[in-house]
């Protein structure tokens, strides 16, 4: 079994709590004395995990998310299982695996499970508020939040919703179009923000954020998600941090000779999803999404200074991850949902408290973590065991406070149809090898991450990884067993020409035990 936060772990951290709140007693803006940690949950959208300069990228400009690093723990092996936002999202909601909660690929979240993250915190003593784009259904579910704070995009599925950050738009700036940039939401292509900085909607992420922290004097620990949608497509950052990447020398696009099918231009422009783009165009597309980064890593910034001001930082587990990543030209490809690192691995950045765990800061974790290690991380750290038990997440607190402690040797990867019916796949990871197998085909591809982290080389067909494709593949067949047909048929991975989107634990259909009827 792993190791979790003892009774003198929270001992240590309820007394280093109710000193710092002494220390505050006579000021205005002394926080509430806590038994618990509050807990804040920093989300961004799209971002790879090598797109940061704790992550060894001088191009990056991350100062912020660099100083989490150093306060805490960058894990190096953090993936998404199922790269794209809903399935990432409801892993997050749930701390289960794509087959328990029932997303395989891009779909709809379940409107409802037996543990939620935000339902399980506030049955912890917590104060929960969602801020920014949660990309639920309905979107106003709170799914046990006390309430959110909505940046949903221009995304309306129903006549009757607005969210907040357009409905701040339209009652302070009457007459503006909040879409006058031009991009889209799958544009490869980039420029500035056309609109005054402070009505960017990462600006208004970081704002209401800061106002909350400001003014939060509620006796209860929060839980606060705060959810950014960039650096997600548009790639539109400010003008000022636009310029501030103009001569910066960005990482050229990572091309193995196995992506060569990739090159020819797909339809659909300019939301592609595979074509060789030419060098000058992933530049400039890397210098919206490296800015966009930035944007977000400035509200960072702030959002620990108003902790600081409010002498909450040592009372707070701070958690920074994103949802998948982005390809931005490697590979030939565009977007995300694929197995490749650009678009399964994200960051995962943990600054605990003082007095909570292990006092060893600025380390690197390298076991396989996944974002359904989130809610048991939370809940580890909120004392509550009994929820901890029923997720298949495991709490990386118990990796911060002993390496040595017993963890998975390999995480699961998979993604259903999506964009076409050749982008269908699963695969498995350990952060040396991934194996990865195309359901449409039966096609394999094996990659050595350890000694090429870019994956230009496939041996899947060499005959000298003969032994190590096998076994792979069987480590996969086990994983997929419970499964049945079509993902293994007589012992062997099984081709699937056709799209299986929803396991049968998908709740699509019910909330809380009350079936009701969705359209498709």
């Amino acid at each position: 079994m792993t190791t979790h936060l003892t009774r003198r772990d929270m001992l240590r951290f309820s007394a280093a709590a109710t000193l710092a709140a002494a220390r505050t007693a006579n000021g205005n803006s002394a926080p509430p004395t806590l038994s618990k940690p509050n807990v804040l949950l920093l989300m961004s959208d799209q971002h790879r995990a090598d797109c940061m300069g704790c992550s060894g990228n001088a191009a990056c400009y991350t100062p912020h998310m660099d100083r989490l690093a150093r306060e805490g723990a960058r894990f190096t092996n953090m993936y998404s299982t199922t790269p794209t936002c809903t399935p990432a999202r409801a892993a997050l909601l749930t701390g289960l695996a794509p087959w328990r909660h029932g997303m395989l690929g891009y779909g709809r979240i379940g409107e409802g499970y037996a543990v939620e993250m935000p339902q399980a915190m506030r049955d912890a003593g917590y104060y929960t508020l969602g801020i920014g784009k949660m990309h639920w259904h309905p979107q106003r579910h709170l799914h046990g939040f006390h309430r959110t704070i909505l940046d949903e995009s221009g995304r309306q599925l129903s006549v009757d919703f607005r969210s907040d950050y357009r409905a701040w738009l339209m009652t302070n700036y009457p007459s503006i179009n909040p879409d006058v940039t031009g991009l889209t939401f799958n544009d490869h292509r980039a420029w500035p923000y056309k609109l005054p900085e402070e009505m960017h909607p990462t600006r208004w992420t970081g704002d209401t954020t800061v106002n909350f922290i400001e003014t939060y004097n509620e006796p209860q620990p929060f839980f606060l998600k705060v959810s950014f949608a960039r650096p997600h497509s548009p790639y539109d950052p400010p003008e000022r941090i636009w310029n501030m990447y103009e001569a910066v020398d960005f990482p050229k696009a990572n091309v193995g000779k196995w992506a060569e099918k990739f090159a020819p231009l797909s339809e659909g422009a300019p939301d592609y999803w595979h074509g060789d783009l030419g060098a000058d165009q992933v530049r400039v597309s890397r210098r919206g999404y490296y800015g966009a980064v930035t944007f977000i890593d400035e509200q960072i910034g702030r959002i620990l200074a108003a902790l600081e001001k409010r002498r909450m930082l040592e009372n707070t587990l701070i958690i920074y991850i994103s949802d998948h990543g982005d390809m931005t030209g490697d590979h030939n490809l565009w977007r995300k949902s694929y197995a490749y690192e650009s678009s399964a691995k994200v960051p995962l950045l943990v600054r605990w408290p003082g007095g909570m765990h292990s006092e060893k800061r600025g380390v690197e974790i390298n076991n396989p973590v996944e974002i359904r290690d989130i809610l048991p991380t939370m809940l580890d750290a909120a004392g509550d065991t009994e929820q901890r038990a029923k997720v298949d997440g495991v709490s990386v607190l118990s990796l911060i406070a002993d390496r040595s402690a017993k963890w998975r040797d390999a995480i699961d990867l998979e993604h259903d149809v999506c964009y076409d019916e050749s982008n269908h796949w699963t695969g498995m990871a350990d952060g040396v090898w991934k194996y990865v197998y195309h359901a449409q085909k039966g096609d394999e591809q094996l990659f050595n991450l350890r000694e090429d982290p870019f994956e230009l080389h496939d041996l899947a067909s060499d005959g000298g990884y003969k032994r190590r494709k096998r076994e792979w593949r069987d480590r996969l067949i086990e994983h997929l067993s419970e499964r049945g047909e079509p993902f293994v048929v007589k012992g062997e991975l099984g081709v699937q020409p056709k799209s299986f989107l929803y396991s049968p634990n998908w709740p699509g259909c019910k909330c809380h035990g009350k079936e009701r009827k969705i359209a498709n």
